[in-house]
């Protein structure tokens, strides 16, 4: 049996969080973590959708030299993020940081901005699944089917895994991330094995090439692909040991991420030639890595990456479903969301209600899409992965300047770690989110004033969380005082991860 659900805090009461220990789930281990982190990025479909994109649109050589670039800029903003994750414990993740950071009002603004950012690129990647799962099985098998079934399909498992423990998603989630990586891998030695030193042009890393035309669209791309690693906090309460585990999740999935991205679009390059890439991505666009692979592979291997890309986008589709619920369990929690979202499951010791109710939105959202006869990929998938990714570089750079914030007077801060690595990651996601803003239409490619007019969502909703987080000042003052409280493990006092100095932020 998990824990004993007594129902949500009352303000001012610390409950067992997530990370009560149970019988059957003694706690994420760091590598169970990353597991979960890396797959929210899905590395096949960034490397299958995203990077020909990249390559025809942006900076066409220059693409691996783009990726380590933005991998930079967000090493420096995790080295805050991790120095934080080592004081605070909540599965409230950037609301929490946002809270203790910068105050209550921006932390509300940023809870309601979390909610539609994690539900929109949840719901990309049903959209993503089922036109991807359409395809690969008409081709293997003549089969066809309504993208609907195939989405479905994903939707009732990412259901039935995440109603669960967590160990059991980061089970199924670590099997399918080693194989989509294992398998591009393949292609990268093979390229290398064929082509020799050629396969790895220095050109991609020259900054005449990186800085060419293209630059702005490509690190748009690049910072997409991203989206995801920040998760690890949210598992905060589910770890075995989170003042370690954290960090170091963040940092392996950051490291992780750039060096795979980066070393496998400079292979593409290789097997493409540098001066080829941009005319052949823009012909051959989301079928580019698959030629590839027939080139230097074979077609075998070539069957065996169209299905991991399928499992690349359920892998992802489950660690956003994941993380989703747990915002939802987190405000539920808070009391800013209806307080029966903030209950754990007896049994599982999981989120459920919040699971269920992040079920019904991958339902309902691409339901409506499949009612107005639009597109699933071009239509449904790209206008959610244009406003997800909004959304979290906006919580990026909201948390960046809340390490800023937390750490300016207490005694612990640091020059590096507290100051200057969160400033750079500030600055580099600031511009990021201008350039998302300005390139939208790029972003969801679609001329669509409707889709377009997106953006406005989040604006709406940092203006509407501000003025909620006044309201409840006025209105609910005990809530409003108890927002975003640390949940440490049992016998762990708060004081023991919340630092001895008072927290100035209102």
């Amino acid at each position: 049996m998990g824990p004993r659900d007594t129902g949500p805090a009352r303000p001012g009461q610390h409950r067992p969080g997530l990370n009560t220990p149970q019988p059957t789930a003694p706690g994420l281990s760091t590598s169970k973590i990353v597991f979960l982190v890396v797959a929210a990025a899905a590395p096949m479909a960034a490397m299958v959708g995203v990077v020909p994109l990249q390559f025809a649109l942006g900076n066409g050589a220059g693409t691996p030299g783009a990726f380590v670039l933005a991998g930079v800029i967000l090493l420096c903003f995790g080295v805050g993020y991790a120095a934080m994750s080592r004081r605070i414990t909540n599965t409230g993740g950037f609301y929490t940081f946002i809270r203790r950071g910068l105050g209550r009002p921006p932390a509300v603004a940023g809870a309601l901005i979390a909610v539609i950012a994690y539900n929109a690129v949840a719901v990309q990647l049903v959209g993503g699944f089922g036109y991807f799962a359409r395809l690969v099985v008409q081709q293997q098998t003549g089969v066809t089917m309504p993208w609907e079934v195939y989405s479905g399909v994903a939707v009732l498992a990412a259901a039935f895994l995440g109603y669960r423990q967590i160990d059991v998603s980061a089970r199924v989630l670590g099997t399918l991330m080693v194989a989509e990586i294992a398998i591009l891998l393949v292609l990268d030695f093979a390229v290398i094995g064929h082509r020799g030193a050629a396969a790895l042009p220095a050109t991609s890393f020259d900054p005449h090439t990186v800085l060419s035309s293209g630059f702005g669209v490509s690190m748009l791309f690049a910072f997409g692909a991203f989206v995801g690693f920040e998760s690890a906090a949210l598992y905060g309460e589910e770890s075995r040991d989170p003042t370690r585990s954290i960090p170091a999740a963040t940092y392996a999935a950051l490291i992780l991420i750039t060096v795979f991205y980066g070393f496998t679009t400079w292979a593409a390059v290789g097997g493409l030639g540098p001066a080829q890439v941009r005319a052949v991505a823009g012909e051959q666009l989301g079928n580019l890595f698959f030629a590839l692979n027939d080139r230097y592979v074979g077609p075998a291997m070539t069957t065996a990456m169209s299905v991991l890309l399928c499992g690349s986008l359920f892998a992802s589709l489950l660690a956003l479903h994941n993380a989703g619920s747990r915002y939802l369990y987190a405000l539920g929690r808070e009391q800013l969301l209806p307080a029966w979202l903030g209950h754990l499951n007896p049994r599982h010791g999981s989120p459920s209600r919040a699971s269920l109710v992040q079920t019904a939105v991958n339902t309902l959202v691409p339901a409506v899409f499949a009612a107005a006869a639009l597109d699933p990929y071009l239509n449904l998938a790209t206008s959610m992965a244009g406003l997800g990714t909004l959304g979290i570089l906006v919580l990026q750079a909201a948390a960046a300047a809340s390490v800023i914030g937390f750490f300016a007077r207490r005694p612990d801060r640091h020059w590096w770690r507290t100051r200057l690595a969160p400033a750079i990651g500030l600055a580099g996601l600031v511009a990021a989110t201008i350039l998302v803003i300005r390139k939208f239409s790029v972003l969801t490619g679609t001329s669509s004033g409707v889709v377009n007019a997106l953006p406005w969502l989040i604006a709406a909703a940092a203006v509407g969380g501000v003025g909620y987080a006044h309201w409840l000042r006025v209105h609910r003052p005990a809530v409003y005082e108890s927002l975003a409280q640390d949940r440490p493990a049992p016998g762990v006092p708060a004081a023991a991860t919340e630092g001895a100095v008072p927290d100035p932020t209102r």
